[in-house]
């Protein structure tokens, strides 16, 4: 079945099944590898993408359910109000290690900081509380998601 919706800005139109994971969608047939494969069940948050500005799973999303809708992913985080400055916080401040799920993380961010532009620790933390990063750089995403805000660094690091 015919579905069109855009992506990253972008007018799309695909032929999929209509219970296809978006995120194989956006993988295979718009060939956008940016969004990542973690547990399948939605649990991990690897696969994070905007869908109308709200952090979505895109393992758990069928494709049916994206057609009309704005579907942002890492690939277009760049052009987000705040997509720019979490990247170079990210990089400022060199938080990822294995990266898997670093993708997953930038994008539950930005849907965070378009709803609360300076989040406290806890709306933080609540926010990015489905995103699991194994190699435990929570503090770290923190930190990188303060900064992007704006907020003063509370860990008296230099960044």
């Amino acid at each position: 079945m015919p579905y069109r919706f855009t992506v990253n800005s972008r007018p799309v139109h695909v032929d999929a099944e209509a219970d296809k994971p978006l995120l194989w969608v956006l993988r295979e047939d718009l060939g956008l590898p940016g969004t990542k494969f973690g547990c399948g069940a939605g649990l991990c948050g690897a696969c994070t993408v905007l869908i109308d500005g709200q952090a979505m799973r895109a393992c758990q999303t069928p494709v049916r359910d994206a057609a009309g809708h704005a579907v942002i992913t890492i690939e277009g985080v760049a052009a987000l109000p705040a997509g720019r400055k979490l990247r170079d916080a990210w990089e400022a401040i060199d938080v990822p290690q294995c990266g898997y799920c670093q993708a997953g993380q930038i994008m539950s961010a930005a849907g965070l900081l378009a709803v609360s532009p300076q989040p406290d620790d806890g709306t933080i933390d609540g926010a990015m509380s489905g995103n699991i990063c194994r190699c435990a750089s929570y503090l770290r995403i923190r930190r990188a998601i303060r900064m992007a805000a704006g907020l003063p660094d509370v860990t008296g690091d230099a960044a």
